[in-house]
């Protein structure tokens, strides 16, 4: 509710400027979490002050109602296209943190943009940054193999990352980061409208369900998760990456793959 009166208000904003010829001094909305374009008035740092408050030692429930994020004062390009390969090309050129400046290459995402599952990762690892294509190198092999062992391949699916650009040696994603960048996933789920999302690994899973959760109380079960018009079962695992690490994991991650092949199926047969 606050966010929708918070976005009522900018459109407000933008339609007296636009209209008018009456413009707003940033100051008066330092209070408000929303991105403030010039970046001077600490906007950004108080969003992701917001965002670490989001998320919650225990989950009280299955059911996700997640809002936009930060919002931004202007508008867009991005923010209207009405399909994936646009909004590849409106953003993948995107400067707005300090990560742009190291990565080699931006990774938007792969798959089928009309899928009905999506598969979320943490952040590009260095063979991602060098081709620019979501797991690829031996965790990607690994995914491709989960994939297949329950009829799937990855032309069906979309795979893509909480962040679209690579931290430095494969750090966790900061806050900041995240702020900036969620936004696009958002819209990427907006646009593909996937029945299914699974996570993948710790950090994505509590990232998309705001959560402080270990792993091990997350993965096993599906959750109920909302975004706009958007209503997908969400499913968090381990990454291919930490099977590679700990081969222990690869069978709690077979049963979980397996239960969601198992509830895909299900939602296939309505």
């Amino acid at each position: 509710m606050k966010r929708n009166l918070i976005e009522d208000g900018i459109n407000y904003l933008k339609y007296v400027r636009k209209n008018k010829g009456i413009s707003v001094p940033s100051e008066y909305l330092k209070n408000i979490e929303i991105e403030i374009p010039d970046g001077k008035s600490g906007t950004i740092e108080m969003a992701a002050e917001t965002h670490k408050k989001e998320y919650k030692e225990k989950l009280p429930g299955t059911n996700i109602v997640r809002d936009g994020g930060a919002l931004s004062l202007i508008k867009e390009d991005w923010m209207e296209v009405n399909n994936i390969p646009s909004l590849d090309e409106k953003i993948n050129k995107c400067s707005k943190c300090p990560l742009h400046a190291t990565r080699k290459n931006f990774v938007f995402g792969t798959g089928n943009p009309k899928a009905d599952i999506m598969l979320i990762g943490e952040a590009p690892g260095a063979e991602e940054d060098i081709q620019g294509k979501p797991f690829v190198g031996r965790a990607g092999k690994l995914l491709t193999d989960i994939l297949k062992a329950i009829n799937l391949t990855r032309e069906e699916v979309f795979i893509c990352n909480i962040l679209k650009c690579r931290p430095p040696e494969n750090r966790n994603p900061l806050p900041e980061e995240i702020v900036r960048c969620e936004p696009y996933l958002l819209k990427q789920l907006e646009l593909i409208k996937p029945k299914f999302i699974l996570c993948l690994g710790t950090f994505a899973g509590q990232t998309m369900l705001r959560a402080k959760e270990p792993l091990g109380k997350m993965r096993g079960k599906f959750y109920n998760f909302n975004y706009s018009d958007l209503s997908a079962k969400l499913m968090v695992t381990y990454h291919p990456a930490a099977l590679l690490r700990n081969p222990n994991w690869k069978r709690p991650t077979w049963e979980d793959v397996q239960l969601f092949r198992k509830e895909y199926d299900k939602e296939k047969e309505k």
